[in-house]
This record gives C-alpha cells, sequence and structure tokens, in this order.
C-alpha cells in the first residue's frame, strides 16, 4: 500500500509540473506576441500609457488593412484632380469619398459597385455636405484618418518644369494632380505581383512585408515622395537600403536590395532632405547576409515598403503596420520621374525635370 501510494503522488506531481510549464509559456507567449484583432468598431484603437507616472494616456490606431483598388484609386483621384483644376464649385477630397465608400463595404473595396460613388457624387453636387453625409458612420473617422495617413501626399499643388519649345531653357508651371511617383524611374521595365504577405525564411520564419519589383540591375530608384533620409545602409535583410520618412512623420519608405558596390547617389546621406521623383539609388540584389555588399538574392528587385506611423512607439516595436501596396504602385504607373545621366564622373542618374514640392520646409 505505502508503495502504490507513492506512485500515485509522483503521478500528481508530474502533472502539476506539466500544467505549471503550460501556464508560464502561455503567459510569455502573451506578452511577446500580442494578437492583432481584426479592424472593427472599438479594436480600431491602441491605449498607449504617454509617462509611467501619470495616468494620462493617448489612443493611437494600431493597425490599418488598406485594400482600396487601383480602381478605386483612378476613379476617386479623377474626381478630386478634375474639380480642383476646372475650379468646380464642388471640389472633391478623394480621401473623404474613399473613407466614405470603405464605411460602405466594410473595408473590402472589391465590393465597389460604380453606382455608389456616382450617388455620392450626385449627394454631394446637390448640398450635401460629406460631413453630414458621414455623421452617422461608425468608423468614418478611422477610416479617413487611416487613409490619409497613407495617401496624404499624393495629390496636391506643386510647380514642375518643362521644356519650352525650341530652346534649351525650362519653365516652371503651376498644377494640381499626383506629385507622388512610381519608384521605378522612366522608360525601365519591371513586372510585379502582390506577395504582400508571402512567407520568407531567412533568418527566421516571417511574412513579406512589402511588394518586390523586378526589373534589371542599375535601375534608377525613385523616391515615391518627398521627405528626409532616416535610414541608409547595410541590413542583412535588405542589404543596401534606403529608409526615407514623410515630413508629417505617418510614412516610412523602405526601399531594399540596391546594387553591390554602387548602391546609392553620390553624396546621399541620413538627415537629408529629397524631393518626390528625385533618384535615390539603383536596382540590385543585395542581402540575406551579415556581410555587407553581398549578392545573395537570387532574382534582381526591389523591395518597396511603406509603413504606417501614429506613433512613435509603432516605428520599431511589435505593433508595426505595414500595408500591401501592390494597387498603389498600380496607381503610381501614370506617374513616372524621367532620368538622365549626370554630366560628372559619378556615373549617377539625375531627374529631367524638377518639381517644386510646398511640403518641403524650408
Amino acid at each position: 500500500m505505502f508503495i502504490h501510494s507513492v506512485k500515485i503522488n509522483k503521478s500528481y506531481i508530474l502533472f502539476a509540473f506539466i500544467v505549471i510549464i503550460i501556464l508560464i509559456t502561455l503567459i510569455i507567449a502573451s506578452i511577446l506576441y500580442p494578437i492583432s484583432l481584426p479592424a472593427n468598431s472599438s479594436s480600431l484603437i491602441w491605449e498607449n500609457t504617454i509617462n509611467e507616472t501619470t495616468s494620462e494616456k493617448k489612443n493611437y490606431i494600431k493597425w490599418v488593412d488598406f485594400s482600396a483598388t487601383y480602381e478605386v484609386l483612378e476613379k476617386t483621384s479623377k474626381y478630386d484632380i478634375d474639380s480642383h483644376n476646372k475650379d468646380s464649385k464642388v471640389k472633391y477630397n478623394w480621401i473623404e469619398l474613399l473613407s466614405y465608400l470603405a464605411c460602405k463595404y466594410g473595408g473590402n473595396f472589391k465590393k465597389f459597385n460604380q453606382n455608389d460613388l456616382t450617388k455620392l457624387i450626385n449627394q454631394l453636387n446637390n448640398g450635401t455636405t460629406m460631413e453630414d453625409l458621414s455623421k452617422d458612420l461608425k468608423n468614418y473617422s478611422y477610416y479617413y484618418e487611416a487613409f490619409d495617413a497613407v495617401l496624404h501626399e499624393f495629390i496636391g499643388e506643386y510647380e514642375v518644369e518643362i521644356p519650352n519649345a525650341g530652346t534649351d531653357e525650362k519653365t516652371y508651371v503651376k498644377k494640381y494632380g499626383v506629385k507622388a511617383f512610381l519608384p521605378i524611374a522612366k522608360k525601365y521595365s519591371f513586372s510585379h505581383y502582390d506577395d504582400f504577405g508571402n512567407s520568407r525564411s531567412y533568418g527566421y520564419k516571417r511574412v513579406h512585408l512589402g511588394n518586390d519589383l523586378m526589373g534589371s540591375i542599375g535601375t534608377p530608384i525613385i523616391a515615391v515622395e518627398s521627405g528626409i533620409v532616416e535610414a541608409l545602409g547595410w541590413n542583412q535583410y535588405g542589404g543596401w537600403r534606403i529608409g526615407i520618412r514623410s515630413f508629417d512623420k505617418k510614412r516610412y519608405y523602405y526601399y531594399a536590395h540596391l546594387r553591390k558596390d554602387h548602391p546609392y547617389v553620390k553624396d546621399l546621406e541620413e538627415g537629408q532632405v529629397v524631393k518626390a521623383g528625385d533618384v535615390i539609388g539603383y536596382l540590385g540584389m543585395t542581402g540575406y547576409s551579415t556581410k555587407e555588399n553581398v549578392n545573395n538574392i537570387n532574382v534582381p528587385h526591389l523591395h518597396f515598403g511603406m509603413q504606417l506611423i501614429f506613433d512613435e512607439v509603432q516605428k520599431d516595436g511589435t505593433n508595426q503596420i505595414w500595408i500591401d501596396v501592390y494597387q498603389i504602385i498600380e496607381f503610381l504607373r501614370k506617374n513616372k520621374s524621367e532620368v538622365m545621366k549626370d554630366n560628372t564622373e559619378n556615373k549617377d542618374y539625375i531627374r529631367k525635370y524638377d518639381i517644386i514640392d510646398p511640403c518641403i520646409m524650408e
């Protein structure tokens, strides 16, 4: 009886030990890998304590699924641009139009119907304001803030150089329209598909947080938006890469796998201001190595990504927001920066036509 009793007690101890290990593992996992919630109502906002010594808190968006299609971006942008260029009585804001439609479709733009957009335009033309139309839409303010963070500087006023006929001179002309550029220079070919979220295994298993644009080594890479160079140099995952931050701090553009030996244009450095349309570097296949200047990527391509930042804790923390930019790339095909060889010995390319971008801080 004594021996039997000891065996039973050991079984209970082993069982209790296993239960404790499982509980500890679950607690650690919940701390290290917080679960991302879907975008509905209260799950859209993250609470952040500003200071440990105070109870004051600030709210910011923690999750964005940008699913606007090329078709919707094209149609809403055309309404916006045409209404401004024609000086129409009612001037449309494409971010407002997109936000309204997102509320109607629950953020799923695959449900887009032209009749819905036409009806919205007619209501605005008849005197109903967007404020009136959106006041009872529960998530309108969320969608507007999210989409504005993505597209804030894509459309607006700017000045661009154009050649004077029959002369070598150029003149600046004021325009209103798309002022963000495709990251691949004009007259250079590329191919891509929607590979956002695909699996990657180098270093550790993870998902692909960008869009790969396949092209030829040496293809000039263009700054999509005006901003400040925030990161420059080698990264074992991205090889030679560039990180550019928008002036409003909401967008971080990531360009990776740049060319071996000559990845950047001459004198590019951290803290430097670049204009939308500037040549910043060259397409390559570097990366997947702790050693600098190594081509360990199988196919030459540009990895292009956009991170949204609503609070600085998101920049490098566990709550990073990277969006699918495939449809944005398709939309930006309409606006390419033409380049030419620089007349110096550094063998760089420069933009052919300059712009004056009002968002650039003097």
